[in-house]
């Protein structure tokens, strides 16, 4: 697994910029008056030391090497650790054919077991072996070349608005074809921004059996923000019964009664899962003029 540190500026949109603001606000008054119950009885008010991880496997059943596929000339993992090294918020970013690659273009990495079940775990045991110490520990998505470093920012802050929640995501919007497709994990949120529940399945579900094309149904993007002392805890808790069902990580930290706090963003996800994803992404970014 790669670890790499971040800082920001991007090509998104001002409405998507607005979206992350208001996202973040909406919660900040609440999780401040409820400050006195926050995680593990005090406010980790400011949570200012931030790192980037980028999880990175060779091994994977679709795409044997992802990693590594080049995108107009350079490796993907590289693309990913460019547009997070954007993001502002980030004070680091941290496999061995990947980790030789990723030492090439400068970025700091870190080993990790095969025994690690899952993102958050390989970013647990990240954090264990860095040197400094760190508030908030970002996951960020190796597949996700054209990330928008202004979101990296928006859960890293909206964590830090919240000290009550110990863990952070991001949404956007999605598309009517998408509804029923298991691998695009939907989520609910309450009216403080917190997280309700993720599911494969559509939710909200209506009894018509069909898509509400008035209903803002709501996208899981990959990025996910932790409160480091929770992520230490987070290996030791026991699978849940609605995290095996559906297979979600997320559902584990919610029935264990933690809080995540949810940001909405207007963001296109542009994610790498199949070798003919790779052509899709060049075309757009030629499109794009990002070279």
């Amino acid at each position: 697994m790669s670890i790499c540190s971040s800082s920001s500026s991007s090509s998104s949109s001002s409405t998507a910029k607005a979206w992350i603001v208001h996202s973040i606000l909406a919660g900040t008054a609440i999780a401040i008056a409820i400050g006195a119950r926050a995680y593990l009885g005090r406010a980790r008010k400011f949570r200012t030391r931030v790192v980037g991880v980028i999880p990175a496997r060779f091994a994977s059943s679709r795409f044997e090497g992802k990693p590594l596929v080049h995108i107009l000339g350079k490796p993907m993992i590289q693309r990913t650790w460019e547009r997070s090294k954007l993001a502002t918020t980030l004070d680091h970013i941290d496999d061995e054919k990947i980790a030789e690659c990723c030492r090439g273009f400068g970025a700091a990495v870190i080993m990790t077991s095969e025994s690690c079940r899952n993102g958050t775990e390989r970013c647990n045991e990240a954090l264990g072996k860095l040197e400094k110490k760190y508030d908030i520990v970002v996951n960020i998505q190796g597949d996700e070349p054209l990330i928008e470093p202004e979101i990296i920012d928006g859960v890293v802050k909206a964590l830090q608005a919240a000290p009550d929640a110990v863990f952070s995501t991001a949404v956007t919007f999605l598309k009517p074809e998408d509804a029923f497709d298991p691998n695009r994990v939907k989520c609910v949120v309450d009216n403080r921004g917190y997280a309700v529940y993720f599911s494969r399945g559509l939710i909200p579900f209506n009894k018509s059996a069909k898509v509400n094309p008035q209903f803002p149904y709501l996208l899981h993007l990959g990025i996910q923000s932790y409160d480091s002392e929770f992520l230490k805890i987070y290996p030791q808790l026991q699978p849940t019964p609605l995290q095996l069902e559906e297979d979600l990580e997320q559902l584990k930290v919610l029935e264990n009664g933690y809080k995540m706090k949810v940001i909405k963003v207007e963001h296109e996800t542009h994610g790498v899962d199949t070798p003919e994803d790779v052509g899709k992404i060049e075309s757009l970014m030629r499109e794009r003029n990002l070279s």
